[in-house]
């Protein structure tokens, strides 16, 4: 019994899993992220809104979406410059879906009710890294607002 005790506290600690590849998919994520975070508080309300974000924009299923935020999650604590995720975005998709995916990151920092301006410098510095026109820019923010 007590070897078993001992084994258990001395039992090796579990290989870390290797964090994902970012792709565009895995790089809006960790955008969301990160800008939910950019105020020093991850709420509620932003989870749930990076999760219809990611589960509407890829056609995923509530468990899927958030496994691939858990996955998100864990890249936005390693990656040292938004702008290789924002240049990964602007590499793979056209200026309509760049557009649809500043609005993604509109509605995740409204989604609070806070309007935080290290939140709202992280999405302007996005934004000008994945080419958007700033009248665009400024028309996805008004349509992300919260009534």
């Amino acid at each position: 019994m007590l070897e078993r005790l001992k084994a258990f506290f001395t039992s090796p600690t579990p290989e870390k899993q290797p964090l994902p590849e970012p792709d565009a998919r895995l790089a809006l994520g960790t955008l969301l992220v990160r800008v939910a975070m950019a105020d020093g508080a991850y709420l509620f309300e932003e989870v749930e809104e990076i999760d219809q974000i990611l589960a509407k924009a890829y056609d995923l299923k509530p468990l899927e979406a958030a496994r691939m935020r858990a996955d998100c999650e864990k890249l936005a604590f390693h990656i040292e410059d938004d702008r290789d995720m924002a240049i990964r975005i602007r590499d793979a998709v056209d200026y309509d879906h760049r557009l649809s995916k500043v609005a993604a990151l509109w509605s995740v920092v409204m989604a609070d009710g806070v309007n935080d301006s290290r939140e709202q410098a992280l999405v302007e510095l996005i934004e000008e890294t994945l080419g958007i026109d700033r009248g665009d820019s400024m028309a996805a923010r008004a349509e992300a607002s919260i009534p």
